[in-house]
């Protein structure tokens, strides 16, 4: 017995040693190791994700416009997708906190056992002395439990109904986001397509022009080498013609960008960003009609800066009363119908109800820390928000008034590029009649060209100085845009949109 009694001992004893070693062993096989990408894991990464991009982007069929590009950027650009992904997550946010504020409602189930039994000793309560009754087992050495619990604390109501309320004005600021991009969006397809227009336009003429000014350079430097003129001539006239072929070569490397832009915009293979329909270049002057008052009231209605920054002040407000809630008592309620199928219960069965009241008596000490800090955030979001509300004052009328001198430049370029079109015409027929040299008309068509160019810029900064103007009154283009709606459908939406802006018209305020 004395034997057997000591085998027991020992193999209790191990139990525990073998138990923790079989941890250890399990914790060395979880350890993690440094896996870095491999190249063929990237590729497939960027194939997916170039495939993805592309497989949802309709075939470009005709000529590309204006309307057409900006409908493309606004279905299928990368960046407008994240924004619209942004607000979907937001908003699952906000639908997934409000659970938050249910009660809980707790099923559980468990199996214990144990290798001997349950048993306890008694003594008397007065002498001390040990109870004359034998050692009791008063609890089998396995048995089966569950249970069905619902518990509701007043406490975390108030704190996921504060926090419910903040994730619905992140849902409103990250609408107001995508407004944003939006305007920054149709800013850049609208200055992009302008400069690719400018380019188709003056290609030809450029490669042209380049190409008589080398031919008349070469001729300069024969006429300088057989020295039948004075060294000064042709050396003033290789100086011309490298300048034109200087101011040439500016011209067209500043628009040679432009084609990859518009095409990064609208998710379109640049070989597609060819032939561009030339919209009807004419630039609104019936905005500045409108006074800056009147802006400014819109804009402080509209404007996506400003709301966003109102609503960071309402969750600062929100947090506030989040902090001071921490400060009141706890009170939970719980209730459970619980079972077990111990033999020695005599109801094995039961229900249990009750309710709890906690208070952390040393949270008076934080209490005006908490304070302090919750007003510190309530002030900095209230400064934030006044002083984004002077910037998008400022804003206006710095877009009103770039927006009048880009009009004005632009009514000026136009009058040089028509008279620079004519003197063109015009040497042009004296070179053929002899009475110009090719200087001449190399000289005049470049400066053709560079007030053309300044025309197209002008026109270009027109735009975009229209679309700075839409952006800081956070008007934007009333597009029903979803991913179910078709690429014609947008682009009809968009056509309206630029003919409403054309009119120079602040629609009626409406709240969202």
């Amino acid at each position: 017995m004395n034997n057997d009694n000591v085998a027991s001992r020992s193999c209790a004893m191990l139990r525990p040693l073998a138990a923790a070693a079989l941890l250890v062993g399990l914790s060395g096989c979880a350890s993690i190791e440094l896996q870095p990408l491999s190249q063929a894991e990237i590729k497939q990464a960027v194939n997916q994700d170039r495939t993805t991009l592309d497989k949802e982007v309709e075939s470009l069929a005709a000529e590309l416009t204006l309307e057409d590009a900006i409908a493309r950027a606004i279905k299928y650009n990368a960046e407008r997708r994240v924004r619209l992904m942004e607000e979907a997550v937001a908003n699952g946010q906000f639908e997934l906190g409000n659970f938050d504020m249910l009660p809980r409602l707790v099923a559980s189930a468990g199996y214990r056992n144990r290798d001997s039994d349950l048993i306890s000793r008694s003594k008397d309560s007065v002498t001390g002395a040990p109870s004359l009754a034998n050692p009791s087992i008063s609890s089998s050495r396995s048995a089966l439990t569950s249970e069905l619990g619902f518990s509701w604390s007043l406490l975390d109501f108030g704190q996921s109904y504060y926090a419910a309320k903040q994730n619905a004005d992140r849902v409103l600021i990250a609408a107001e986001r995508r407004r944003k991009a939006l305007h920054n969006l149709v800013q850049d397809v609208r200055t992009a397509y302008w400069r690719v227009v400018a380019a188709e336009k003056l290609n030809a003429s450029i490669r042209l022009t380049i190409k008589e000014a080398e031919e008349a350079l070469v001729d300069s430097r024969k006429t300088e080498d057989e020295k039948l003129k004075s060294p000064l001539e042709p050396l003033r006239y290789q100086r011309q013609l490298l300048e034109n072929l200087r101011m040439l070569e500016l011209v067209e490397q500043e628009l040679s960008t432009a084609r990859i832009e518009l095409a990064g915009l609208t998710q379109l293979p640049i070989l597609k960003v060819r032939n561009l329909v030339e919209p009807r270049s004419t630039v609104s002057t019936v905005w500045l009609d409108t006074s800056a008052e009147q802006m400014e009231a819109y804009a402080l209605q509209q404007n996506p800066d400003l709301r966003e920054s109102i609503y960071n002040a309402r969750i600062a407000q929100q947090e506030t009363r989040r902090a001071m809630l921490k400060m009141f008592p706890g009170l939970s309620f719980n209730y459970a119908i619980k079972n077990s199928d111990d033999s020695y219960l005599i109801n094995q069965t039961w229900q249990e109800a009750g309710v709890q009241v906690s208070f952390n008596l040393l949270g008076f000490l934080s209490m005006p820390a908490q304070r302090k800090l919750a007003e510190a955030g309530v002030a900095l979001a209230d400064q934030r928000r006044m002083a984004t509300q002077m910037a998008v004052v400022s804003q206006v009328n710095i877009a009103r008034l770039q927006y009048a001198n880009a009009a004005a430049q632009y009514s000026r370029a136009d009058a040089i590029a028509s008279v620079d079109k004519r003197l063109a015409d015009h040497t042009n027929n004296q070179v053929l009649a002899e009475r110009q040299t090719k200087l001449d008309r190399v000289s005049q068509q470049t400066s053709f060209i560079l007030s053309t160019l300044r025309r197209y810029q002008a026109l270009s900064n027109a735009q975009a100085a229209g679309s700075r103007l839409q952006a800081s009154l956070g008007l934007e283009l009333p597009l029903e845009a979803s991913r179910q709606t078709s690429l014609a459908e947008l682009k009809t939406q968009v056509g309206k949109a630029l003919d409403a802006w054309e009119q120079g018209r602040l629609p009626t305020l409406t709240t969202p």
